[in-house]
């Protein structure tokens, strides 16, 4: 194998390329990226970026030392696996013996009426996010379409500014995944920032003048006035360039557990675009668009690309994804979306700091910590043996908790 190409300049595709170096490859590493940035980190673009206390080159990622022929600014078109070749949108091609498949996501844009007024904005790349920053200044008013993580961390970063906020949640509550109890209590926080946060509420359009957004239009019949909006309904796999490839999308590339693509030994996904069995539901597959998991995918696919497909390792982490709001951290283990109840485990008597278990059934499937990271470690190590009440009572009898003596572990 003298070539591997990896398409995506992005935390998958730059863990990979540092995996395929450190497990001694020492062929040609070619990196293609429709962006013209170097990969950088996404977090800080709805948080730091936005309020000003990091700059652009403070997301850089890593590259030192790495003998990567990084190739900025190129899009894939098309994949030809007859000839090994990743076909470009400017006519070139790039030809592989082992591809890495990493284009991640894009923001899933306004579906509606006014998605191309000026002022409509969505958050995925370091120019959307100078972009919107560009928007928050005091006393102007931004409509956020969607009460997701991106949604609710734009809000705190905007109220931090003296932006005026409203966040429009077609949900029962923000934070859906992570269950009624969260939901609710991240509402009430943004409430008391002085965010109109409003749920089970329809968006129909969004209005303009001159070009420039001014309102969104609710189900209602009534109108939200808006300096700004943005969208942040979702994402959508970049996968259109493997439509014609005979892989199998769904829409992201379906893969086993090792990252190999269904059908093809040479072709390797990772990150958001890596649709892997689900590790419940046999048959099914999964994407997981979380920081941590694009960065152990992206490696593990790296690793896996120099080995032979009966020799690759199959993925075993424990998915893992945190949300900066305010002051507040919250940090989530395993699979909230899949829970069908939530259970405080741990609190603080001013609900201030808590530790919630999803369950689906009897099984824990989730551990979500607000406030207390230390504790969340803990059930990190432990999540294995969370399988009853009365294990997680004598674990949590057996420890100094953080959050108080064993005696405030709530039943």
């Amino acid at each position: 194998m003298e070539r591997v190409v990896v398409v995506g300049a992005s935390l998958a595709g730059q863990r990979a390329a540092h995996s395929l170096r450190g497990g001694g490859f020492d062929g040609e590493i070619v990196v293609l990226g429709d962006e013209l940035h170097p990969p950088y980190t996404r977090p800080p673009l709805s948080k730091e970026i936005l309020v000003g206390s990091q700059l652009v080159s403070d997301c850089a990622l890593p590259l030192r030392d790495l003998e990567v022929d990084w190739r900025l600014g190129k899009r894939a078109g098309g994949l030809d696996r007859a000839t090994k070749a990743i076909l470009l949108d400017d006519g070139d091609a790039v030809g592989y013996d082992r591809l890495i498949a990493a284009t991640g996501v894009r923001a899933r844009p306004w579906p509606g009426p006014g998605g191309e007024l000026r002022g409509v904005h969505t958050l995925r790349t370091l120019d959307d996010a100078a972009a919107l920053a560009a928007e928050l200044s005091p006393g102007r008013h931004l409509v956020i379409v969607g009460a997701g993580f991106i949604g609710c961390e734009v809000a705190a970063s905007a109220r931090k500014l003296g932006v005026e906020v409203t966040m429009l949640a077609a949900d029962p509550h923000p934070l859906l995944p992570l269950g009624e109890m969260i939901g609710g209590w991240a509402e009430a926080m943004h409430r008391g920032q002085g965010v109109d946060v409003r749920c089970d509420c329809a968006v129909v359009a969004l209005r303009g003048n001159e070009g420039a957004v001014t309102e969104v239009e609710l189900g209602d019949g009534s109108s939200i006035p808006a300096d700004a909006v943005l969208v942040a309904i979702g994402a959508v796999p970049n996968s259109e360039w493997l439509a014609d490839s005979g892989l199998a999308l769904d829409p992201g590339l379906i893969c086993d557990e090792t990252m190999t693509a269904a059908g093809d030994a040479d072709v390797l996904v990772a990150g958001d675009l890596a649709s892997f069995p689900h590790p419940h539901r046999p048959g099914s597959h999964r994407r997981i668009e979380h920081w941590t998991v694009a960065a152990e995918l992206g490696a593990l696919a790296g690793r896996n690309a120099l080995l032979e497909a009966g020799e690759r390792v199959p993925y075993a982490g424990l998915p893992y994804v945190w949300s900066d709001q305010y002051e507040s951290k919250i940090q989530s283990i395993g699979s909230p979306g899949e829970a069908d109840r939530f259970e405080v485990l741990e609190s603080t008597a001013d609900r201030g700091r808590f530790v919630v278990l999803g369950l689906l059934g009897e099984r824990p499937v989730a551990v979500i910590a607000v406030n207390a990271a230390k504790r969340l470690n803990w059930y990190r190590r432990n999540f294995s043996q969370l399988d009853d009440r009365e294990t997680i009572g004598r674990l949590l009898a057996a420890e100094d908790s953080v959050l108080g003596p064993p005696t405030e572990v709530m039943a």
